[in-house]
């Protein structure tokens, strides 16, 4: 593990300490934690792999370790078909050295309110629930996680521990009992939340995020209330 500046910005090459499947698409990395390094939670940082051909390709992750934790962890949903960094972060395992830089994002927990999640958009929150839970001040907060099926649902067991009641999920592609089948609209939005004076996190797909935040905004949620990444 060492820091150097490289284009006037900081890198840190860390060694990868372990790395699994936590489901068919998803693999969690666990990597080494430079001195001092630190970040907010729902945020990630640019990594690339520390080889020849693949350490200018960086790509933009998201943390969702605590910080009071001794390494870091993030959670990457592999694409096969694209060939490129996630496709080679599928072969990458324990003893490859990653290159991060410093920890960046908009998103950041300001209040209590309702999480938008779609896909791998949940990944900005794990860290930040992982927190307020710790903290016991998860209670009074939502999430609504949309994903394609339910073997697409990320760490399904320890959110819905963690919020209970106080978390839905959506298949757009499966319908199973006990679980909403269609899309996150305007219709739902409008049936489910009594209060649009609270704050709002949306993390997911481009057009999921456009979409719910044009619903959102035209509902009367106040722009500063929406927490999405810049």
């Amino acid at each position: 593990m060492y820091a150097y500046k490289s284009n006037f910005v900081n890198k840190y090459a860390v060694k990868i300490l372990d790395a699994e499947y936590i489901s068919h698409d998803v693999k969690r990395f666990i990597v080494e934690k430079p001195p001092g390094y630190t970040f907010v939670p729902g945020q990630g940082t640019e990594v690339a792999i520390n080889l020849p051909d693949w350490k200018d390709q960086f790509r933009a992750f998201t943390f969702t370790n605590l910080i009071s934790q001794q390494y870091l962890e993030f959670m990457v949903k592999i694409y096969n078909d694209h060939g490129g960094v996630t496709r080679q972060l599928g072969k990458t395992n324990a003893g490859v050295e990653l290159i991060i830089q410093d920890a960046f994002g908009a998103i950041n927990y300001k209040g209590q309110g309702v999480f938008l999640a779609g896909g791998a958009g949940i990944t900005p929150f794990i860290s930040i629930f992982r927190h307020l839970f710790k903290a016991n001040q998860i209670e009074g907060n939502k999430l609504i996680y949309s994903t394609g099926t339910v073997e697409d649902v990320i760490l399904y067991q320890e959110l819905k521990m963690m919020l209970k009641e106080d978390m839905v999920n959506f298949f757009s592609h499966e319908n199973r009992i006990g679980f909403g089948y269609h899309r996150i609209d305007r219709n739902y939005l409008i049936r489910v939340i009594k209060d649009f004076s609270q704050y709002f996190y949306l993390c997911g797909p481009e057009n999921f995020v456009k979409d719910l935040s044009a619903i959102l905004l035209d509902l009367g949620v106040q722009a500063e209330s929406l927490v999405v990444e810049k």
